[in-house]
This record gives C-alpha cells, sequence and structure tokens, in this order.
C-alpha cells in the first residue's frame, strides 16, 4: 500500500482537486486509518462497533462476508446523516486513492450488449470507473464470464488503485432479465415467485445466485421492492405492466422481496432494493417519459415503505432511488434522485440507512433535460452514492462537474469522500477488497 500523507493534499493529471481531498473529521478518521496501515496508530485500531441504523452489516450473517464491522467515521459537516459504517481496511483503501480514482468509485457504467469487449477500457483507465452494469440483454454464460474477467483486468492499480469492480446486473426473472441463454436460468416474474413459500423463494434464489456469480457478477440490481395498488395494476407502466411487483400490499412484497435478497446474498451475490420510494403508484415509466411520473400519495408515514425498510434490515448492499417525484415527500416535487428530503431525510435519517444509494439510470428520459453535470453534483448533494448512466459518454463531463464543484464547496467535498467510502467500505464487506 502507498504511504501518503494527505494532510498535504495530492495533485494528479487533469481532473485532480486543487485542495486537500480530505478537510474535515472524516478526513481526520482517514487519515488516521492510513497511518495506522503505514506503521503509525489509530485510537481506532481494532476497533469494532454494530452498523449504526439499518445500513450495511445489519442484516444477516449469511452476507458473502458477513456483517461489515469496524468503526464509524464521523459524519462531515455537509450532511446531516450519522456515521458511516466502515472496516479499518475500507479506510485505508479509500484513503489510499488519488482524486481522480475516488471519484471513479462513484460511477457505475453500462455495457452494452452490443459494445466490443474493450469498449469500456479507456474509460476504467482515463476516467478511473469502477463500477460497471451489463445491459441490452447479454446471451450466454461463457460470454458473459470472459467479458466480466476482461473487465476486472482493468480494475489496475493506475486505474481504480487495484480495487476490483462492482459488476451489475438487472436479474429480477420474468421480462427482466440482462443474462439469458445457455447457462442461465429463467426466473419467473416477480408476481410469480411470491407465490412460493419464503424458503423456497429463497432457494430458488441462491441458485440464480450462483449462476449470476460464476460469470463474474457480484451484484443483482433487485428484488424490486414496488408495490402496486390493485386498482392500478398493469396501468403501472415501470412495474404493474410487467408483473414486477411481488404484490399489491406490502406485506407481501415484503415477505417475497426479503426471501430473494435472502437467496442472493446466500449466493454470494448482492441485493438491491429499488426504486425507492416506490414507482407503484406512478402512471408512466421514467426510463421513457418526462410526465405521468408524480405520486401525489406517498408521504414519511407511506406503508409502501415497509418493504424497503425490511430489505436495508435483511441486509441489502444498495438501494436504488429513482427519477419520479413525489410532493408529499418533498414539497418542491424534485425529481427523487435530487432530493435531499427524500434521500438524505427520509432514507439515511428516518430509515436509518447508512450504506451505498444509487440512481436509476441518470439517463432516462425523466431527467435528461437537466444537463450532466448539473444531474451529478445534485445527486451527491442530496446525499447519493453512485451513479448509474446508461450513457457512457457523459461520463467525464459528470466527474469534472463533481471535481470542479468539490474544489469550491468543502461541505460538498466532504459528501464526496463520505461516498467514496461508503462504497469502498460495500466492497470489502462483498470480500472485494482485504488489507491481510
Amino acid at each position: 500500500m502507498r504511504c501518503v500523507d494527505y494532510r498535504l493534499g495530492v495533485t494528479s493529471r487533469s481532473t485532480a482537486l486543487a485542495r486537500p481531498r480530505f478537510a474535515s473529521a472524516v478526513a481526520l478518521a482517514l487519515v488516521g486509518a492510513l497511518a495506522a496501515g503505514c506503521g503509525g496508530s489509530s485510537p481506532e485500531d481494532g476497533a469494532s462497533s454494530a452498523p449504526t441504523g439499518s445500513g450495511p452489516g445489519s442484516g444477516t450473517s449469511s452476507s458473502p462476508t458477513g456483517g461489515a464491522s469496524g468503526s464509524t467515521a464521523p459524519s462531515s459537516s455537509g450532511s446531516a446523516t450519522g456515521p458511516v459504517t466502515a472496516g479499518s481496511c475500507a479506510r485505508q483503501k479509500a484513503a489510499a486513492l488519488t482524486e481522480e480514482q475516488a471519484l471513479g468509485q462513484l460511477l457505475m457504467v453500462a455495457f452494452d450488449t452490443a459494445a466490443s469487449r474493450t469498449a469500456l477500457d479507456s474509460l476504467i483507465e482515463e476516467q478511473h470507473v469502477g463500477n460497471v452494469i451489463y445491459l441490452g440483454g447479454w446471451d450466454g454464460a461463457e460470454r458473459v464470464k470472459a467479458t466480466s474477467a476482461h473487465l476486472q483486468e482493468q480494475a489496475t492499480e493506475d486505474a481504480t488503485a487495484g480495487i476490483p469492480l462492482l459488476l451489475a446486473a438487472d436479474q429480477e426473472g420474468g421480462e427482466v432479465r440482462q443474462l439469458r441463454g445457455e447457462g442461465f436460468s429463467k426466473p419467473p416474474t416477480a408476481k410469480v415467485q411470491a407465490q412460493m413459500s419464503s424458503s423456497e423463494l429463497t432457494a430458488a434464489a441462491k441458485g440464480w445466485a450462483g449462476e449470476l456469480k460464476a460469470v463474474g457478477i457480484n451484484v443483482n440490481l433487485a428484488p424490486v421492492t414496488d408495490t402496486v395498488p390493485a386498482e392500478i395494476g398493469k396501468a403501472n407502466e415501470p412495474i404493474g405492466k410487467w408483473g414486477r411487483q411481488y404484490g399489491s400490499d406490502p406485506a407481501t412484497v415484503t415477505k417475497a422481496s426479503t426471501a430473494f435478497l435472502k437467496g442472493m446474498i446466500d449466493g454470494g451475490v448482492m441485493g438491491t432494493v429499488k426504486h425507492f420510494p416506490g414507482l407503484g403508484r406512478i402512471k408512466s415509466n421514467t426510463d421513457f417519459n418526462a410526465t405521468g411520473i408524480t405520486d401525489t400519495v406517498a408521504t414519511p408515514k407511506d406503508p409502501y415503505l415497509a418493504p424497503f425498510t425490511a430489505g436495508v434490515k435483511a441486509g441489502a448492499g444498495l438501494v436504488m432511488v429513482g427519477s419520479a417525484k413525489y410532493p408529499g415527500l418533498d414539497k418542491t416535487n424534485t425529481h427523487a434522485m435530487f432530493s435531499k428530503p427524500i434521500i438524505n431525510g427520509l432514507l439515511r435519517g428516518q430509515l436509518g440507512y447508512d450504506g451505498v444509494v444509487i440512481t436509476d439510470d441518470m439517463n432516462a428520459k425523466a431527467v435528461r433535460s437537466i444537463p450532466a453535470d448539473e444531474r451529478a453534483v445534485s445527486y451527491i448533494e442530496a446525499g447519493g452514492d453512485i451513479l448509474l448512466t446508461g450513457d457512457p459518454e457523459s461520463v467525464p463531463t459528470m466527474i469534472e462537474a463533481i471535481a470542479e464543484k468539490a474544489r469550491a464547496d468543502e461541505d460538498f467535498a466532504n459528501l464526496v469522500e463520505t461516498s467514496v467510502l461508503r462504497v469502498v467500505a460495500l466492497k470489502e464487506r462483498m470480500g472485494l477488497i482485504s488489507c491481510g
């Protein structure tokens, strides 16, 4: 491990921040951990505390590496949330990142099935992108396995400080299966899955997870934890139309989604609950529409939040936030992924979640009219972590926007550093990094 005193600041290539990376209480905690790893000492050495709220590690011991243990970093002055659960190894790894490498950990970029195997190589090498999602329908396990191996080979010391990529797919079941063909099962729709007993669904999901793990996928952007009211049903374009919901009441959704999640984690693949705070009541699909995407019913006491709460308590490593609007949750009627009341207030505050928050596609029609640089900055300001984009060409713009904002705004820089620590802590929990 490189031993660099980040209290003095770091410069590297064109997008390096012109200020010390760690400039707050978060900085001191990370510097202390780094010093400990370089032969110094830290009062946090060997310390361990239970996860705060329902964040990473608060689920079952059946997670890929068990619950996330370690100390908690003080929250930054730019955030109203509680401390971040992270072990000393995650702190060392996060502190050792250059500014460019740190920013890259906050991106997840789409890899389209029609692209060449080397299509994302330059983004990983030059923009230091730390995460990839398979999109477009990938056929055959051998092809996916070879592509995953190639992608992880790009996570070099120079590109990502040797930190492996999160490789994700949407493998819900039914119509939503990005991985198909030989080597992959055909999981039924969520509505059909919900008819299985909890033990049966967990066992089935564990088997599906095994197929993903075998081809290098370590994150499933599932289960769907949206509740679609019976009176809306198929008129709900993003979820109900395709039978993606487990049921029309929160209790049914909670029972089935947590069973699916447990199976994924048991099988060595991290699960994600989505699309916070719920797409079940809107009419139009946010991927293709900028209107008809408002839920006028949801409030902070919405019973439809229960499946999300249960999911994070059951160990979900990520929560995906959508791009619909919720005036009852944010009176400014801001898209959820850009809403501080929804992410920082409701999810992190009321629900107590201190783990990784990831966007739905930031290239969706619902938000595409907003310039890419504004989307990136607004999301981090709201309390989010990983920006998922289906448009690889937007990556340099978004990274530079975050860097420029961090140069000018210390509170924002602290939010960035906190997000980086969350992502690296998740990778530690998943067994992707170690300091042994």
